[in-house]
Order: C-alpha cells, then structure tokens, then sequence
C-alpha cells in the first residue's frame, strides 16, 4: 500500500481491510485497558513533544489538503477548521500535555457500600472498549481523540475527513510512533487508510469488535452514522444555538457576548446561529449589535420587525431559523418575551447550546429551568460549551443525547463501569 492510500479499494479488499483494524484495535483495547496511568501519561508527553519537533513535515503536509480545499467544495469558515499554523500545532501539543493533568477515570472507585451481610460493593470505572471515530475536516482533532481514548484506556479507530488525509496520515504515523516506544500498543490508535467512504459503513456493522461510534461533523454524517450503526452512537445532530437578550439585559455586555458567540469561531457547533431579542429592547439594541455584526461581515436575516430596525438585513424564513449556518450568517427574531424566546428555542434549537444575557435573577432561573439544552449559558457565550473551557479537559464531542453522555464528552463520558463485590465465603439463601 503506498504512503497516502487510494481513495477506492475494491470492495472485497476494504472488508478485509476494516476487519483487520477492528481485529487489532479489539487485542489493543485489552492491552491497553490494564496499563498503568503513569505509562499513558508519558505516552502523552512524547507525542506532543513529537507534534512539536515534526513542525515542519506537518505544515507540509497539511499545506496539501488546504490547497486542494476548495475542490471539495469547502467554505472559508471549513478551511480555517482544516488550516494548521505554529500556533495551532503548540496548542494541539499543550492540549496532549493537558490531558496528563486529568484523573484517569479507569480504576476510579465511584461508589463503595456495605451491606447489612457483610457484602462489599465497589463500583469501578472501566474502558468502553473500542471507540470508532468519523469526522471531518479539522486536522487537530486526531490528536485530542487519540489523547482522549488511550488516556480512558480505549483503542480507537479513527476516520478522518477525505479534505485532511494528508495532515492525518503524518498525525496518526508520529502517534503510533511513541505508542510502540513507550511500550504501549501501537494498535490503540490506527487511522482508516483509505478515503472510500464505503469503509465507514464496513465498519459501523461490526459490533463484535466495535463497542461505540462517535461521529463529528456535518449533519448528513451523523444521520448515516445513526441509520447505519449497530454499536451505541453518541452524537450532536446539529448546533442550532441561540442568545436570548432579555429586557433586564446590559446591552453592552449583550453587544460583546453576541459578537463573540458568532464571529470569534463561526464554522464551530457553539457558535451562536440565531438571537432572540427582547421587544423592549429591540430598538436600541439592534441597530448597534446589527453594525458590530455587519462590520466583522456577518449576513443578517431577520423576521419583520428585524428588518424594520435593520433594514439591510434579508427576510428570515423558518427553514433559516433550523439552519446551522457555520458560518457569518446570523437569523434573528424579536420576541415578545421570555416565554416566546422558550417556545422559538424549543420549536427551532438542537438542544446544544443556548443563552440568556440578562440581570434579573428571575429571568435568568426560568430560562436555565426551561430551556433543555446539553449546555444553558447565562451573561456567557455560547462558545464556552467546551471541554477545555468547563474545565474538563479535552473532548471526542458535545453530545446532544441523554444516554450515556451529555454536552461535552472527555475521559469519564469514555468509561462506563463495574461492579466489584467481595465477600468472605458468603452464600445466598
């Protein structure tokens, strides 16, 4: 097989082929769900100064995809997710150094009792297994999945994007690299070596060997990935996330909370898609956020009263107010109250992220009560519904589910447990 596989391997080929690294990542999840965290730790450790010292190879590479970016179709806001610089392959090291200083949540003991009998219940944490990552254009992203499943103590599988094979073939070689050299399986982390996408779908029906699949990125993915898998999926459908400004609200505060949650990483799922604003507040609110949008080039969309306080802004349909844009394209709705500002969440959100911008207590209780969302931000952006940023270090995803995880998923959401039961000759009558 050559350095940077073929987008296309027959069909009897890429069986064997998705078998082989089920297979191998299964024998390296047993492996590896018994190493010790001081092992993982310098595992981490020597891949980010590796990341570092392969600056170079690695900007090349990625040089590559970023040039063929915009042959598949990829938006400005797409080809800054799939861009690396210095600054972000140090951030993507310090992020692997980072993930040394969390709990291992493998051995952790979440509970302990007695019973009446004499009985000793422990329950453990332990690995899933096998992880099956899908995902798309953002190139950083297979270092923190592999930091994440070795740290929890699972194998993963990872299957990048076609956009950023380049950049992760050289990932996933400096990676395993310092796996085998510090005595740990080189199989815990393997890459998908083909872009054919019927390889997904090879590997999404082998449950025998795969104990979760964690897709991450558009919406069209993790429908397939749903439709398709026969192991437990955790997932985020869409980042449909608003900003509720509230009559009580500091416009100021609002001002600078909207702009950053739209503008400072527009292709990301926390980015804000839609604001809700308050009527009483509409008139003097709009016309100042609507200048600070349109002078960092956001397109505005706004329903009738919208417009008539912006009126360069286009007509709002409900299919904009469903859409993820990713983009600077920002729908906006003035709302008579909080109750409609609830009922527009509930009617047109994800259940990712939402916020209130407001200074009443009361406003601000009933919004967090109401809105069920995986992440309720108050006076905050919504981009900060972040592992790193809720200080739970890295994560594999922001999940919109209620089982097994919610919001974002780092080391403990990739463990599940046991129970340890220890006796002293007991028998049950």
């Amino acid at each position: 097989m050559s350095a940077l596989p073929p987008s296309f391997v027959p069909q009897d080929d890429l069986g064997t082929l998705c078998l082989g690294l089920a297979q191998r990542a299964k024998a390296a999840a047993r492996a590896l769900a018994t190493v010790a965290t001081a092992a993982k730790n310098q595992w981490l450790l020597a891949a980010a100064d590796a990341l570092e010292a392969h600056q170079d190879e690695l900007l090349a590479a990625n040089a590559r995809d970023v040039a063929a970016a915009p042959g598949f179709g990829l938006n400005a806001a797409a080809i800054d997710r799939l861009t690396l610089n210095p600054k972000r392959i140090k951030a993507a090291a310090e992020g692997l150094r980072q993930v040394t200083a969390l709990p291992d949540p493998v051995g952790e003991v979440r509970e302990a009792t007695q019973r009446p009998n004499g009985l000793q219940i422990l329950k453990v944490g332990v690995p899933l297994g096998v992880v099956f990552f899908i995902y798309e254009s953002r190139p950083n992203v297979t270092a923190d999945a592999a930091a994440l499943c070795v740290k929890s103590g699972n194998a993963v599988i990872l299957r990048g994007g076609k956009e950023a094979i380049h950049s992760n073939t050289v990932l996933h070689r400096l990676l395993s690299a310092e796996l085998a050299r510090c005595g740990l399986p080189a199989d815990a982390v393997q890459l998908v070596p083909t872009t054919d996408r019927q390889a997904v779908g090879h590997l999404l029906a082998m449950s025998e060997f795969i104990d979760l699949a964690i897709p991450r990125g558009g919406k069209s993915l993790i429908q397939r990935v749903a439709s398709e898998a026969r192991m437990p999926v955790i997932k985020h459908f869409d980042g449909v996330c608003h900003v509720f400004v509230d009559a009580a609200a500091d416009l100021k505060v609002a001002e600078r909370i909207v702009v950053n949650a739209k503008c400072q990483r527009p292709g990301t799922c926390n980015a804000a898609e839609c604001l809700l604003v308050h009527a009483a507040v509409a008139d003097e609110f709009l016309p100042v956020v609507g200048a600070s949008l349109v002078a960092k080039g956001v397109e505005l969309r706004g329903c009738e009263q919208t417009r008539r306080r912006l009126p360069g802004a286009k007509h709002a349909a409900d299919d904009d107010y469903r859409t993820e844009y990713l983009d600077l394209i920002l729908s906006i709705k003035v709302v008579a109250d909080l109750d409609e500002a609830v009922r527009h969440i509930e009617t047109f959100g994800s259940h990712h992220t939402d916020a209130i911008v407001t200074r009443d207590i009361n406003s601000a209780r009933l919004f967090t009560q109401r809105v069920d969302s995986a992440a309720v931000m108050v006076n905050a952006s919504t981009r900060f519904n972040d592992g790193f940023e809720l200080g739970l270090g890295a994560e594999i995803g922001i999940s919109t589910d209620r089982f097994h995880a919610r919001g974002p998923c780092g080391l403990r959401e990739l463990t599940t447990y046991k129970f340890i039961v220890t006796g002293d000759g007991h028998v049950r009558e």
